[in-house]
């Protein structure tokens, strides 16, 4: 079952704090420095004879001194990431019924408790989170906890329930914000740290991997989030991390933690994150408009494009998405696009499958003359498309 990571009052329990951060990987870590190292000794697993001089164990703490150095030196730079990414980490409490005091213990009057991290876009500090974690609520009603302990109310929300993501915009002194990184960099097996309030434990910090990317089928406990990207992690996500980063060992923030697969209700290791840059794209159209503007071709696709049916068109492996229908007047059929065709790619990026296809048209600017490439009679052909707007496009 598919969870939203935002805690509700009364169900507060208790999250990984900072000092466990490291044990697995350290754990990996002083297995492959060691090895690296030569450090390992012959036939390890084996009775180690005991050091019965003096000089023996001089020389063994010498080795440990050396092999401690080196994994002190990882340890910092993670050390070194928390230390820039958590003061731009904000502890979120929603109250639904017009009472805005944060709460000051697990069984406080919050109704529901999240996470957020502070950006600039266009010179200005914003807080991303998630909509489901403040959709039902006002700006008055909303609280902010920074990390040095002052608590804000945004000066204006905004909110698109199609990724299901929150801008809010706050006026304060001396508010630092995090990098953002480029989410499409993060490949699988990458390390990344979770940082949020769990079960309303503020500024926590766990570590894990990128598990998958392009998870875009979920089905999410909140309706309407039609446009997944989701990043996948084992970083442990639990109720409260909604709307927390997901940051890369640079220290940029590559992800919004938004939701855990998970039958108990708390985290089983799978988690899932919006990815930055669709973040982005979604957080400065709200701030500049009010509103996603999506763009939009004019296709129906086939959702169950098989090994079996690319095989038959000549493809060496199901990819792309198959069109099995075009809008009249729609862009596609203004560029030419056939019934039947498989689009390859759209403005330079490979498409996965018909969702991903949906999530990137979508996502790109309208007006714009856009390059892709079709699957047609057994050869590729190269077209241009202008993408028109989606609600528009729909009005005619």
């Amino acid at each position: 079952m598919l969870r939203h990571a935002a805690s509700i009052a009364g169900r507060d329990a208790c999250f990984r704090p900072f000092t466990r951060l490291c044990t697995g990987f350290f754990t990996a870590a002083i297995l492959l420095l060691t090895s690296a190292a030569g450090l390992l000794p012959h036939g390890a697993g084996a009775a180690e004879p005991e050091m019965q001089t003096e000089a023996q164990r001089q020389a063994a703490y010498d080795q440990l001194a050396r092999e401690q150095s080196q994994l002190e030196a990882h340890a910092a730079a993670l050390k070194q990431v928390v230390r820039l990414v958590r003061p731009a980490v904000v502890h979120i409490e929603v109250t639904n019924q017009g009472d805005a005091r944060p709460t000051t213990s697990r069984r406080g009057a919050a109704d529901e408790t999240g996470s957020g991290v502070i950006v600039t876009i266009e010179g200005k500090p914003f807080i991303l989170t998630n909509r489901h974690l403040i959709r039902y609520s006002t700006p008055e009603n909303i609280s902010v906890r920074l990390a040095d302990g002052r608590v804000l109310h945004p000066t204006h929300t905004w909110q698109d329930a199609g990724t299901d993501i929150a801008v809010m915009s706050i006026a304060g002194s001396g508010l630092l914000a995090a990098r953002v990184g480029d989410s499409d960099r993060m490949e699988i097996g990458d390390f990344v740290l979770a940082i949020g309030s769990p079960f309303g434990l503020s500024h926590s910090v766990t570590h894990g991997i990128i598990s998958a990317k392009g998870r875009r089928d979920l089905e999410l406990a909140t309706d309407g989030v039609n446009y997944q990207d989701f990043l996948q992690t084992d970083a442990s996500i639990n109720p409260g991390n909604s709307g927390g980063p997901l940051v890369n060992l640079r220290g940029e923030v590559v992800g919004i933690n938004t939701a855990i697969a998970s039958s108990s209700g708390h985290n089983e290791g799978i988690g899932f994150s919006i990815p930055a840059n669709m973040v982005m794209i979604v957080a400065k159209q709200l701030i500049d408009r009010g509103a996603v503007i999506r763009g939009f071709l004019g296709v129906s696709l086939d959702s169950k494009f098989s090994a079996t049916a690319a095989a038959a068109l000549g493809l060496d492996r199901p990819r792309g998405a198959r069109v099995t229908a075009i809008t009249p007047g729609s862009p596609a059929a203004e560029a030419g696009i056939h019934v039947g065709d498989v689009i390859l790619t759209f403005n330079g990026v490979p498409i996965d499958d018909d969702n991903h296809l949906v999530n990137t048209v979508s996502l790109t600017e309208v007006g714009h003359d856009v390059p892709l490439t079709v699957f047609r009679d057994r050869a590729e052909l190269p077209l241009k498309v202008r993408i028109a707007q989606r609600d528009a496009a729909a009005l005619k």
